[in-house]
């Protein structure tokens, strides 16, 4: 069950119809992880960015991508424009391996 229909920003509320299993940012989504012992993949960006409309398109609304990021995976997405502050620290981290970042940033 996606959990974005009922979230204020564009950006989630774009993601609602998708296939993907998504939880906003949050404790219910943290909590869920640890109860089914089950990794977070996390998705951050925003609802003018180009790149991530496209990743939308070819992997978030393909119901085989998403059948396995559902078994697999709690799937969190957060709006870059909304909470910057987690944005910020998946970014550091990113650059702290010596690698580029952007967005969508997974």
């Amino acid at each position: 069950m996606n959990r974005l229909a009922e979230e204020s920003s564009p950006y989630l509320l774009q993601h609602k119809d998708n296939p993907v299993d998504w939880y906003p940012w949050g404790e219910e989504a943290f909590k869920r992880a640890l109860e089914l012992d089950k990794p977070i993949f996390l998705s951050i960006g925003y609802a003018a960015c180009h790149w991530c409309h496209v990743m939308e398109r070819e992997s978030f609304e393909d119901p085989t991508i998403a059948s396995v990021m559902n078994e697999h995976f709690i799937n969190i997405k957060v709006d870059r424009e909304e909470m910057p502050e987690v944005d910020a620290v998946y970014m550091n981290a990113i650059h702290l391996t010596g690698q580029g970042g952007g967005w969508p940033l997974s």
